[in-house]
């Protein structure tokens, strides 16, 4: 009993040949092997290199143009090949990701245009070129998209060769046993006083039994297992396919806007009511989905002990929707990352503040502004910042129309005055304090440009000042009055403030897909790595002397320990059903299969009785692998 093997598995050729005759064994020891060490894997096979795919040349011109229509569909096929081959599909996966890295580095004009415009100020040079290669749109260049579409095309000609490949393995039957099994890496023998006959049925009953896919060839029985190493495999290239065109559909069909909204304050889903909104190529507005909805209040606790005082604890927003024009109204909590999913869009809260309520009044005490005003808060403690525009209604002393702006600055806890700068101890309104300053003039809402409602153009703008011709500034505490100068009119921090919320609603199609494509990726990779695809072949014969002599032997798609493993513990239990015969004293001249260098020597006989007791067969590790 023993296993003999070279390095190369399917061949199996002496090891001590010379390289003449080295290359002779593998010749030959192929010609033994034959369908027996083939399809193993579903793989394609290198058949075509570059070189003369026209062959020769028939004189004349129609030589020339037969000659140059064999080679021009010969590199076709060529190139076809090394496309459709999985070393280029990794090259191919690899640059994608390499693709990706200055998307994530570099601002892009599709998420950021403010962001692009300033490092094409700041770098006169460097911006330039990186414009002209693409790099502040990533995603939607001509060289990210080709690297896409060729890996697409490669993953989709690479699978479905292998698949049909394997659909007719899998119809097919596993091939008979080579003429040699003492060439294949795993390999034991025995002999019993069992009918051939009935050693293969049993041998057929227990491979089937272990789930191999087994039958009877001749002599033998040829057995197969480990089909979910292909299956696994395909299954991680197609979900590859899937992802890539969930990812291009989320990409073209994609919307993504942002809607900042005070307390009792609604939104409908429709263009018009984002504060901002990107979407993909081939999204249009229609796409929307119709729902709207009321912030009916915003609840934030936070932590106010120990070493994570001011750390958030719940933040919720409680709204009151409807789905399409006539729905029913619904009450929901958004919370952080628990968004409020309507059909195909997802509602999440992604930021929170403050929005005092101030009232402003003319030189006659006529009300002239009185709402919640929104304020961007700059720290976690909320220290907030913001302005105040007065557009239309107001006139001064003289009863001229002018417009007013205030920049504020708002505290939820103040730390009290003459204790530094005026920032948020914490972020509950503990302490609330507005400082404002004032201006008067026209604040250029009229020109036609767009201007930010967070910033002041001071540009046409003048101060008012105090008693001491400085700009006029002050504190404020809920119910406290500014009074601008000179019978201007005056500004009221009212008691009432109200809380704001973020919400970014998003409508990401193929999503769901990608998901799918990822778990059965991570699945079908674990299948193709940690299940080994092999062969196992039983045969039983008679030898000269009447006694059947039995053969097992395993290969494997690539070298394991697992193979001459299982095959030990196959070999085990058939011995049990076949046990071994006595052996006699002719038995070292018998003409018995070679058993190779390291075969069990069987325990000296007594020349009196001539009989021995057998023992199990054993199977050696492959070589190379742990025993």
């Amino acid at each position: 009993m023993s296993t003999t093997r070279d390095t190369d598995v399917r061949t199996g050729g002496e090891a001590a040949a010379s390289d003449a005759g080295g290359e002779a064994a593998v010749a030959r020891d192929a010609g033994e092997l034959g369908e027996a060490g083939a399809q193993l894997s579903t793989a394609p096979r290198e058949t075509v290199v570059p070189g003369s795919f026209g062959g020769s040349r028939a004189p004349g011109a129609a030589g020339w143009f037969a000659w140059a229509g064999r080679e021009a569909v010969g590199w076709a096929r060529w190139f076809w090949r090394q496309l459709t081959s999985m070393r280029v599909a990794l090259i191919l996966l690899f640059l994608l990701s390499l693709g990706a890295i200055p998307g994530s580095l570099i601002p892009q004009s599709g998420t950021d245009p403010t962001k692009v415009d300033d490092f094409l100020t700041r770098h006169t040079t460097l911006g330039p070129v990186y414009e002209k290669l693409g790099l502040f749109n990533v995603y939607s260049s001509a060289w990210f998209s080709a690297i896409y579409i060729l890996l697409f095309i490669s993953l989709v000609g690479c699978i479905v060769p292998r698949t049909w490949q394997f659909v007719g393995q899998l119809r097919g039957r596993p091939p008979g046993a080579p003429r040699r099994l003492t060439r294949l890496p795993a390999y034991t023998t025995w002999r019993t006083g069992a009918e051939p006959e009935a050693v293969r049925e049993e041998a057929l009953k227990l491979l089937k039994r272990r789930r191999f896919r087994a039958h009877l060839a001749g002599d033998a029985v040829a057995a197969e297992k480990g089909y979910l190493r292909e299956v696994g495999n395909l299954a991680f290239h197609i979900a590859l396919i899937v992802m890539l065109i969930a990812f291009a559909w989320g990409q073209l069909f994609k919307s993504e806007g942002n809607k900042l909204i005070i307390e009792g304050d609604g939104f409908a889903n429709t263009l018009t009511q984002y504060d901002d909104f990107k979407s993909g190529n081939l999204f249009s507005t229609d796409d929307l989905e119709p729902f709207s909805f009321v912030l009916n209040k915003f609840k934030g606790t936070y932590e106010r002990t120990g070493p994570s005082t001011g750390t958030p604890r719940t933040f919720e927003a409680h709204v009151t929707y409807s789905e399409g024009a006539d729905g029913k109204e619904q009450r929901r909590t958004i919370k952080v990352n628990k968004p409020m999913v309507i059909d195909d869009s997802k509602v999440y809260l992604v930021s929170h503040g403050y929005a005092p309520v101030v009232t402003v009044r003319d030189g006659k005490g006529n009300v002239v502004f009185s709402q919640a005003v929104p304020l961007l808060p700059l720290d976690s403690n909320v220290t907030s910042s913001g302005v105040i525009k007065v557009l239309d209604g107001y006139r001064n002393a003289k009863g001229v129309k002018e417009q007013l702006g205030f920049n504020a600055f708002f505290v939820p806890t103040f730390a009290g005055a003459g204790k530094g700068q005026m920032l948020s101890l914490f972020p509950a309104l503990d302490f609330p304090v507005l400082a404002l300053s004032a201006y008067h003039g026209d604040l250029g809402v009229d020109s036609g440009l767009p201007q930010s409602v967070y910033q002041l153009d001071k540009s046409n703008m003048k101060q008012f000042k105090d008693s001491k011709g400085n700009l006029l500034k002050k504190r404020l505490l809920p119910g406290e009055t500014m009074k601008l100068p000179n019978g201007a009119g005056s500004i009221t921090f009212e008691k009432e403030i109200k809380e704001w919320a973020g919400f970014q609603v998003t409508e990401q199609p193929g999503s769901g897909w990608a998901l799918a494509g990822a778990l059965t990726a991570i699945f079908g990779l674990a299948a193709s790595l940690f299940i080994q695809r092999r062969r196992v072949w039983v045969r039983a014969t008679a030898g000269p002397d009447g006694v059947t002599v039995v053969e097992m032997a395993g290969l494997g798609r690539s070298e394991s320990a697992k193979v001459p493993e299982e095959l030990g513990n196959l070999a085990g239990i058939l011995y049990d059903l076949a046990p071994g015969a006595p052996d006699t004293p002719d038995d070292a001249s018998d003409d018995t299969p070679d058993t190779g260098a390291d075969a069990k020597s069987e325990p000296d006989s007594d020349p009196e009785t001539k009989t021995s007791t057998p023992e199990p067969p054993a199977v050696p590790a492959a070589e190379g692998a742990e025993k």
